[in-house]
């Protein structure tokens, strides 16, 4: 009872900081499952579903504000559903390390343009063909390579719609929607499977919810354009060192 009690305390925590950025935190909520001793698989079907729970309070927020821009969001799942199979068979072809440290490489440049890259701000949603044709795109980078490193494709769409000229709150909070199917996909499969422990689900979905939506009103009313565009750029990092201590320790 005390692990899934601190386990939900953590959940509150990160889910409130990624919800500011768009993106779930199923990728650090596993490391911080298994150092707690739960099981690999449950604990990722645990952060999967955390991350659609979260992600779904959080786009019911974004869409009252209008934040979300659907006709980028719908064709970004499309297509990213059809190619990240493709990238998950490139995958067995190439060293997985090779791949991480691409990965690696990709959020440092990501996380420097959002730190120092200005990019100008253009009202590109009010365009009908050209912001299916960011999504389509968007889409084919994001759920190729998503399926080719085996992550999720939240931390690539978000830098691209930004650097694209998208508003960094708009970006966040489209993304934040397409997390939402991505993460419920595989949450699906690992059910198929039996890796589900409800007491831990019952408690990391109180803290996953609460950080959502906190983190959800911190983006949309305490922080500017160019704050949100700071701690994504910040996540970023994090993530990234992250991965590069994973891969020197290992």
């Amino acid at each position: 009872m005390l692990i899934y009690l601190i386990a939900g305390i953590i959940t509150f925590l990160f889910t409130t900081v990624l919800t500011i950025a768009g993106v779930g935190a199923a990728f650090i909520l596993i490391p911080v499952f298994l150092a707690l001793g739960i099981p690999l698989l449950t604990a990722m079907s645990t952060a999967l579903l955390l991350n659609t729970l979260a992600m779904i309070f959080a786009s019911i927020i974004y869409a009252r504000d209008k934040l979300i821009v659907f006709k980028t969001a719908i064709p970004i799942l499309i297509v990213a559903a059809i190619l990240s199979p493709l990238g998950a068979k490139t995958a067995e072809y190439l060293p997985r390390e090779l791949l991480l440290w691409l990965f690696v490489g990709f959020l440092l440049f990501a996380g420097s343009m959002m730190l120092f890259y200005r990019a100008k701000e253009r009202p590109i949603e009010s365009n009908i063909k050209k912001t299916i044709g960011i999504g389509i795109g968007v889409g084919s980078f994001a759920g190729y390579l998503g399926g080719l490193l085996g992550v999720g494709g939240g931390n690539f769409i978000v830098p691209v719609l930004v650097w694209l000229g998208f508003n960094p709150k708009k970006a966040s909070a489209t993304t934040a929607f397409v997390v939402i199917f991505s993460s419920f996909t595989g949450f699906l499969g690992h059910v198929s499977l039996g890796n589900i422990n409800t007491g831990l689900i019952s408690f990391c979905a109180i803290g996953s919810v609460s950080g959502a939506i906190l983190g959800a009103y911190l983006m949309r009313r305490k922080l500017s354009g160019k704050q949100v565009k700071i701690a994504i750029g910040i996540i970023l990092y994090i993530i990234a060192l992250k991965m590069i201590w994973d891969l020197l320790i290992v």
